[in-house]
């Protein structure tokens, strides 16, 4: 499983959600939807804008958790 830790970068950075999409040029419902963990998926140049706004690299947002089923 993927999990999404850009709310923890976003809270480490100090910037808000309606600043970032409004850098990277996507909605904030958009970016919203990414944060949630609920998008199918991220186009390379949306990561890019996201990490060159951010100072980060894409490890870390994006995370590989192993699955446990119980």
């Amino acid at each position: 499983m993927i999990k999404i830790n850009l709310d923890r970068v976003m809270l480490e950075r100090k910037i808000s959600s309606k600043a970032l999409a409004e850098k990277i040029g996507i909605t904030q419902v958009n970016l919203s939807i990414l944060k949630t963990g609920k998008a199918r998926g991220i186009r390379f140049a949306t990561l890019e804008k996201i990490c060159q706004t951010l100072n980060c690299q894409p490890s870390d947002i994006l995370e590989y958790e192993e699955k446990t089923d119980i």
